[in-house]
């Protein structure tokens, strides 16, 4: 039977396990807790279920079920129903809430399985979210409708670039013609809008034509530096809260475009803010955790950097929440509607995803990027 990782003899006369037993259980992509039936004691928890937790096997140690999910009726009576022998196991789908004033996390939605280990004083409970598959399939399908938007938006910039030479050439040769002064305000007009639409195109363009500077980077020392440019700009009213995993190793990357890419995301988070700033209640998180198993399109890492910047503003619109990675979609008036076409842009460039879950008082732009063979070796 499992070791107890958490503390050695805790449950008395348990069998240990090879040592290959916890491996592979760490290497499942569902969430796994073994627990004594009896007391509902944790004894063994697998990465996925720490990751999905978002809390250490150092931290679940002394913790019961109840401690990570209260008084849940639905399970208790699963677990009832196993320990009693009424069932070999038994599978539901549930939404598992954490408890007031403990721990808190988000409601997981997800499909439970209990049964009974070897040990009959030992249980496992596995879960995986009940919309995991549902999400994969929309996530590709949104990729590749931004993708078709993104090449139609490049076809675009090239066939204006040309054009609109000519059309600033020109207007520049007329205002040199002209003979009275009065009239070259219109010429003017033709000129900045000109280099305001080149600007445009040459934003659409710069993604793709430089090349990758890929090194070791260390990811908190990039938020770091976002973190200071954020504050700079928003200096009263904002807050941004470090919840970093110093443990993470340095990711392979090009640090330019990763500042950039996160920038963008964190800047729009600041500026979607601006009545809490008012207020001095904005806040700004940035967590990184390792995430393992984990499957970006269509191919599975065994590990890979999870990182998050979640903010209290009032959410995106309805409106434009599927197409907020489109490129000129905005809600903000003002707004160039670039800044996360770049942002997923750079962060896919690293064979990474981002996606965005947001409802009023919580937006979180999740960002995802494989750790390669070498960086995990190092």
């Amino acid at each position: 039977m499992l070791r107890n990782p958490f503390i050695e003899g805790a449950v008395a006369g348990a069998p240990v396990a090879a040592p290959f037993v916890s491996s592979m259980l760490d290497q499942m992509p569902n969430s796994v807790l073994v627990f004594v039936g009896a007391t509902k004691d944790l004894v063994y928890a697998n990465a996925a279920a720490e990751a999905s937790l978002d809390l250490s096997r150092k931290s679940l140690q002394g913790l019961t079920l109840y401690d990570l999910f209260g008084e849940n009726q639905s399970l208790n009576h699963m677990i009832d129903e196993v320990f009693a022998g009424r069932a070999a196991a038994q599978r539901q789908e549930l939404v598992l809430y954490s408890v007031p004033g403990k721990i808190y996390r988000e409601p997981l939605a997800v499909h439970v399985v209990i049964a009974m280990l070897e040990d009959p004083t030992l249980m496992m409970m596995e879960w995986f979210p009940i919309d995991q598959q549902l999400r994969s399939e929309r996530d590709e399908r949104v990729s590749h409708q931004v993708e078709a938007n993104k090449q139609l938006m490049r076809n675009l910039a090239h066939e204006i670039k040309n054009p609109l030479g000519g059309i600033r050439g020109a207007a520049q040769l007329l205002e040199f013609e002209l003979p009275e002064k009065g009239l070259r305000e219109y010429t003017q007009v033709i000129i900045k809008e000109s280099d305001r639409l080149q600007t445009l195109v040459d934003r659409l363009l710069a993604p793709h034509r430089k090349a990758h500077a890929m090194e070791p980077l260390n990811i908190h020392e990039v938020l770091e530096r976002i973190r200071s440019l954020v504050l700079a700009e928003f200096p009263q009213g904002l807050k941004i809260i470090r919840n970093y995993d110093t443990s993470l190793p340095d990711i392979l990357g090009d640090q330019e475009q990763l500042i950039q890419a996160v920038l963008n995301i964190v800047h729009n988070a600041a500026q979607a803010l601006s009545d809490e700033i008012r207020r001095g209640t904005a806040q700004i998180e940035l967590r990184t955790r390792v995430a393992r198993s984990v499957t970006i399109a269509k191919q599975r890492h065994r590990l890979a950097l999870d990182l998050h910047v979640i903010d209290n503003g009032p959410g995106i619109p309805d409106e434009i929440r599927e197409r907020i990675f489109f490129p000129l979609v905005s809600g903000r008036e003002g707004g160039s509607g670039l800044g996360l076409t770049l942002a997923q842009t750079f962060v896919q460039q690293h064979q990474g995803f981002i996606a965005c879950e947001s409802r009023p008082g919580y937006t979180d732009f999740h960002i995802q990027i494989p750790y390669r063979k070498q960086e995990i070796a190092a």
